[in-house]
C-alpha cells in the first residue's frame, strides 16, 4: 500500500530542544531548520517561554533557521540571583544579544510579541545592524492606543501599595494566566487555546522568586513607556522591512494599537485577524502562509513588503 503523506515530518521541520551556557547562566532553547538558512529569533512574552512557538517553528524549518530561547527566570532556564542578572528590560534585551552570540548567529529577522516586542526592539537599537526584519504580533509601543487591560496596572503606577501590589502577585497563578491565554476571545477561538498553556506555565514558576520577576517586568512597564518615542524613532529611522500580525480581541492591545504602527512604518504588511492576543494559538494555518511570504520577499529583496487589512 502506498502513501501520499509520510509518516513522520521531514528532518529540517523536527523540533529540538537543547541548552547553552550564557555568561553561567543554563539557557533552554527550542531549534529548527539548519545553521546557515536565513534565522528568526523567537523571544517569547507574558506569561509564556518558547512554548509558544512550538507549531510555528516546524512550519517554517525547510527553509528558515529558526531560535526561540528561555528567558532567564522562565520556562526551562536557569533561574539567575538578582544581583547576578537584573531581570529587567535592559538585561533581557543585552541576553538577546549574549545568547545569539554564543550560537554564532550576526543576523536574523527577529518577531516581536507582547513585552518581547519593547525587549526585541531595545535589543534592535543596540544591534541594529543585526535586523533583517521584524514580525510584529500584538506587541504595544504607542501609549495613546493601550487597551483597558492596562487600567490596573496604571493604577497601581499612579499609586503603588502593597494591597495593589498583591494583586500583581495574586494574577502571576493558574486562573491569573489562563485570564491571560483567554480573556475576550470569541468563544470558538476559545476553544483553540490549550490550557497546557497556563498549567505549563504555572508549573514553570519553580521558586518564588520567578514570581517576583514575574510582577517586578509588570512593575518595569511604566518605565518602559518612557522609551515608545525612542521604539518609534528607530522604526523611522530604520525603516525595517516590517510584517504585522495583529489580533484585535485583546484587552490590553486592541486594534488600535496595531495599526498604529503604519505611523512610523506607512510600508509595513499589516493584517488584522479574527483573533486576539496568542494568535499562533488560533490562527496558526492562517499565519504559516503569510509569514513564510514574507521571509521569502525579505531574502530576495523585496524589502517593502504589500500592505493589507
Amino acid at each position: 500500500m502506498s502513501r501520499t503523506t509520510p509518516l513522520f515530518p521531514p528532518t529540517g521541520r523536527i523540533l529540538r530542544h537543547r541548552r547553552i551556557d550564557v555568561d553561567g547562566m543554563s539557557i533552554f532553547y527550542r531549534e529548527a531548520g539548519q545553521a546557515g538558512a536565513p534565522v528568526l529569533l523567537l523571544p517569547h512574552g507574558y506569561p509564556c517561554s518558547s512554548y509558544q512557538y512550538r507549531n510555528l517553528m516546524p512550519a517554517l524549518a525547510d527553509r528558515w533557521y529558526l531560535l526561540a530561547p528561555d528567558f532567564p527566570g522562565f520556562g526551562y532556564s536557569d533561574t539567575p540571583e538578582r544581583e547576578r542578572f537584573a531581570c529587567d528590560f535592559d538585561a533581557y534585551a543585552d541576553f538577546l544579544q549574549r545568547f545569539t552570540e554564543a550560537l554564532g548567529v550576526r543576523r536574523y529577522a527577529i518577531w516581536l510579541h507582547d513585552y518581547g516586542s519593547q525587549i526585541g526592539l531595545r535589543h534592535a537599537i543596540a544591534a541594529s545592524d543585526r535586523i533583517e526584519g521584524l514580525i510584529i504580533q500584538n506587541g504595544d509601543i504607542y501609549e495613546d492606543q493601550l487597551g483597558p487591560g492596562y487600567d490596573g496596572l496604571k493604577d497601581y503606577w499612579k499609586a503603588p501599595s502593597e494591597t495593589k501590589r498583591q494583586k500583581l502577585f495574586d494574577a502571576v497563578s493558574e486562573d491569573g494566566f489562563r485570564r491571560e491565554f483567554t480573556a475576550g476571545l470569541a468563544p470558538h477561538l476559545a476553544e483553540r487555546v490549550p490550557p497546557d498553556l497556563w498549567h505549563l506555565a504555572c508549573a514553570e514558576l519553580t521558586s518564588p522568586g520567578r514570581r517576583e520577576i514575574m510582577v517586578g517586568l509588570m512593575e518595569g512597564l511604566k518605565e518602559n513607556l518612557s522609551w515608545f518615542p525612542r521604539y518609534q524613532a528607530w522604526l523611522r529611522q530604520y525603516r525595517p522591512p516590517t510584517l504585522i500580525l495583529w489580533g484585535p480581541q485583546d484587552g490590553y492591545m486592541p486594534e488600535g494599537a496595531g495599526r498604529a504602527y503604519l505611523r512610523d512604518l506607512p510600508d509595513a504588511d499589516l493584517h488584522m485577524l479574527e483573533a486576539g492576543h496568542w494568535a499562533l494559538e488560533t490562527n496558526l494555518d492562517e499565519i504559516v502562509p503569510l509569514v513564510r511570504d514574507f521571509l521569502s520577499r525579505l531574502r530576495s529583496g523585496e524589502s517593502r513588503a504589500r500592505r493589507a487589512v
